[in-house]
């Protein structure tokens, strides 16, 4: 039981409004006559009789408008309208009784307005009272925690009065960078420039400062939380989609500050035309749906209104909750528009050519976006043969029966790891890369391209909700280097410029994403403890409550990550995308090379895809697999097996064991 709350009934309560109200009602009647020096004592048993009865009346009226199902803590404005109208019937029974009662030389016109007056300062006053005592009592024993709200805009008006009607914040003092409201008050508290935070942290014990700052673009929101990050507080948030047309606003939605806002970048508007080229009215396939980046191109392609959305995945449960998300999603957009899309959800791999060639068809899938990979660098370290044969062969097996169903265009999601790669993940990609670049100057019926970005912010194995968790749980910060540096995107961000750069595709292309300036991870990682109210516990600082350790960089990892494998780069008709030109082995080389890495995976020969990955990708010359789990056991001779039919796409006669050299670029 809550410490504040009155141990009775619902009716015991209302029983004893009903009876505090005739009381007043009968105090303001005997006041309203004695203060015009009305005698009453020659007619007091009729006066007596007829008042008990309009104040009876009046009360069945008060309960009959609702006055007792209102709860006094949370009285407002509607509830003091009730108060009046029942206040009102009652003047107007006094009234009645008033003038049929007394003689005309004892009438006094004023009588009638003085009960209204009186009684409604009786009735209504006594609820507010009655409600600021409560507010006061649940405060005392339920303490709120003091907050200052930055921005003292509609946000923050609007931020204030939820919190205040809430149990768990008590604003204490706005900040604003706007001079013109410096100094002034809104609801009660007073408006603060930002250089006079430290003082307001230390006056009011301040732990937390919320951000109501929805409008800001990120560039905007990264100058404040740069002023912030050195004060001893946890800074939050309200959501962008902030509420302010109903007023609706929930103290939940609180959140910790988005890591975009750290970046400070702001997304270029998409070009609709752009958008919408390979998409709309058309079918459109996406594999690797259920992943971070595949799932976002999902949403984004369903808005733009294809005639079938066609999502393929080999993760069930990440499958089933795609296509109910997907389902709602299209409900929503449905409000806006008639066209209502067909979402197709298909449990398989890319792998599987007969399954992709009777999806292709079936459906008659004009474009795909092939995003099914394996992107987790350490973990495909480990699993050299899965990693391969998913990454390079599943690409291979996608694209080859994209060209024969003749689909339109097909997009390749790739990384920037595949550039000079050092680890396994990135050479499969690299591989697969060249294998649409080798199609497409085969002049099929299919155009080829490719987009290569860096870390997607948020996406499953990202170090932004690891850093979280790690800071909620006392720490330490793992970061693998203290020079480690990264480039990072948001995942909306990705999908929208992934849809954009497939539609400028003429055959071939590799598209780069211009992912900004890397960012430093322990600079990352200081920030976010700073911002979570939280201080760097080193060599300098002992006192501190976050320290920050160093593990060492991961089999495959790089200190520096790179987007461009040659210097030929050129622009593009849109700022934040770029076309680069680099060299590749023709399809006469590549073919005989996937035949036999298909033949050496199922072997779960490892010698055998080192030595393919290090012919097909420039660059890449790993000593060994020693961190895969198979290794050495499979890397002389590979696991003898009756192989069934090699992948049908990819079949060819060459020499098994004679793999063609890569020419010299």
């Amino acid at each position: 039981m809550n410490p504040y709350t009155i141990p009775l009934s619902r009716n015991v309560k209302q029983l004893l409004l009903m009876v505090a109200d005739i009381l007043m009602l009968a105090l303001a009647a005997w006041l309203s006559l004695n203060m015009l020096g009305i005698s009453v004592e020659d007619k007091i048993d009729q006066v007596l009789g007829y008042s008990a009865v309009v104040i009876l009346i009046s009360v069945l009226v008060f309960y009959r408008i609702g006055l007792y199902r209102t709860i006094l803590l949370y009285m407002g404005g509607q509830s003091g309208f009730i108060v009046i109208q029942g206040i009102t019937v009652a003047a107007v029974l006094f009234g009645v009784v008033y003038y049929l009662i007394l003689s005309p030389e004892l009438i006094n016109h004023a009588t009638v307005p003085i009960f209204w007056m009186i009684s409604l300062v009786f009735v209504g006053g006594s609820r507010f009272v009655a409600k600021l005592a409560l507010q006061s009592l649940i405060e005392n024993f339920r303490p709120k925690q003091p907050v200052i709200i930055y921005g003292a805009g509609s946000s923050g008006m609007q931020l204030v009065v939820a919190l205040q009607s809430g149990n768990q914040y008590l604003p204490v003092a706005f900040v604003d960078d706007s001079l013109n409201i410096v100094g002034s008050i809104v609801h009660g508290i007073r408006v603060y420039t930002p250089s006079a935070l430290s003082e307001l942290i230390k006056t009011f014990s301040v732990t937390q400062i919320l951000l109501a700052i929805p409008s800001a673009s990120h560039a905007e929101r990264k100058e404040i939380l740069n002023k912030l990050e050195h004060l001893p507080v946890h800074v939050k948030t309200v959501p962008e989609l902030f509420d302010m047309r109903t007023g609706k606003f929930h103290v939940d939605e609180i959140r910790d500050i988005d890591i975009e806002d750290l970046l400070g970048r702001d997304i270029v508007p998409p070009d609709p035309e752009l958008m919408s080229a390979c998409i709309k009215g058309k079918s459109v396939m996406v594999t690797g749906a259920a992943g971070s980046i595949g799932s976002e191109l999902c949403r984004q392609i369903l808005g733009l209104w294809p005639a079938k959305l066609v999502v393929l995945d080999s993760f069930e449960f990440g499958l089933y909750d795609l296509e109910r998300e997907l389902q709602t999603l299209r409900e929503a957009l449905q409000v806006k528009s008639e066209f209502e899309t067909e979402i197709i959800a298909v449990l398989g791999n890319t792998c599987n050519h007969n399954l992709m060639e009777v999806i292709l068809q079936k459906f008659k899938v004009n474009t795909v976006y092939h995003a099914a990979a394996y992107k987790q660098v350490p973990m495909v370290e480990r699993n050299v043969i899965e990693g391969a044969f998913n990454n390079t062969l599943g690409t291979a097996v996608a694209a080859l029966s994209a060209n024969k169903c003749q689909v339109e265009n097909f997009v390749l999601i790739s990384t920037d790891k595949a550039v000079r790669p050092t680890n396994v993940m990135g050479a499969t990609k690299r591989f697969a890369e060249q294998v649409l670049q080798a199609l497409a100057a085969q002049k099929g019926s299919t155009c080829f391209s490719m987009v290569r970005f860096g870390n997607v912010l948020g996406s499953s194995g990202s170090v932004v909700p690891l850093f979280r968790k790690q800071i909620s749980q006392g720490g330490p910060v793992t970061v693998t280097h203290p020079e480690v540096t990264r480039y990072f995107m948001t995942v909306q961000e990705a999908a929208q410029l992934v849809i954009q750069a497939g539609a400028m595709a003429s055959g071939g292309d590799v598209f780069v994403l211009d992912m900004h300036e890397p960012i430093k991870i322990v600079d990352l990682a200081r920030k976010m403890i700073h911002l979570m109210g939280y201080n760097i516990r080193d060599e300098k600082s002992y006192e501190g409550h976050i320290s920050i350790e160093y593990t060492g960089l991961r089999p495959g990892e790089k200190l520096f990550e790179e987007l461009l494998i040659g210097e030929s780069v050129t622009g593009t008709e849109h700022p934040k995308i770029m076309r680069a030109e680099e060299d590749f082995l023709p399809w006469s080389d590549l073919q005989p090379m996937l035949v036999e890495l298909e033949s050496a995976c199922k072997r779960l020969d490892l010698e055998t895809i080192r030595q393919l990955l290090i012919r097909a990708v420039d660059g890449f010359n790993p000593e060994s697999f020693k961190d895969d789990l198979l290794w050495p056991s499979t890397s002389s001779t590979g696991v003898t097996s009756a192989i069934s039919n090699p992948i049908n796409p990819l079949q060819t006669k060459v020499a098994a064991t004679k793999v063609t050299p890569l020419h010299k670029r």
